[in-house]
């Protein structure tokens, strides 16, 4: 069973998605700790609810990120994370954290990437007025958004469709693959291995 670290920064909803597709049986794993760096984030009270330890650790106060990151490194290999999910984390990682786990640590982002990187992905897109959005589930490099393409899908643009809705679709079918070794990475790139 794959065991997997999430960290978020706020509501959880990408978190709650995870949790969901393990508790439905769609996703063969366990979340093992939940951290946050902020102390009052909705999210550790879902993981809480579910029953999943969780733990908070200010990014305030370190000398560096990469001492922050150093930590987090500490926190998850207490937990032998085998799979880091970022699920809202805001925050860029070092290539301490990394390097730690490489091509372990899975990211969902609010775009068609290479699309609108970085944050407000939605407001960045609707500003440019796109008629299909989307999502994209990648591994996680040391520059923003920019790491292999594990999954991507659109959605038009529509009343109801919403990002929160595709990432609680796409992120648990990422962790799947990749905890299925159904991939790999070469170069810069995911390969899917079908199966």
């Amino acid at each position: 069973m794959l065991t997997l670290g999430v960290l978020i920064s706020g509501r959880g909803s990408n978190l709650q998605a995870i949790l969901a597709a393990i508790a439905d049986g769609r996703l063969h794993a366990r979340v093992a700790v939940v951290i946050s760096n902020v102390a009052d984030a909705p999210g550790l009270a879902h993981a809480s609810a579910a029953g999943v330890p969780t733990e908070v650790h200010s990014h305030r106060g370190w000398p560096s990120r990469e001492d922050y990151d150093a930590r987090l490194v500490q926190v998850l290999r207490a937990h032998q994370v085998d799979l880091v999910c970022l699920a809202g984390f805001m925050r860029r990682l070092t290539s301490v954290l990394i390097d730690a786990f490489p091509n372990r640590v899975l990211n969902v982002h609010p775009s068609l990437l290479p699309a609108f990187p970085g944050v407000d992905a939605q407001r960045q897109a609707l500003d440019y007025g796109v008629r299909v959005a989307g999502c994209t589930v990648h591994l996680v490099t040391p520059t923003v958004d920019a790491g292999p393409i594990v999954l991507q899908a659109a959605v038009p643009v529509a009343d109801g469709d919403t990002v929160e809705t595709l990432s609680a679709r796409l992120y648990p079918e990422a962790i799947r693959l990749i905890g299925e070794g159904r991939g790999r990475v070469e170069g810069r790139r995911w390969l899917s291995d079908p199966r």
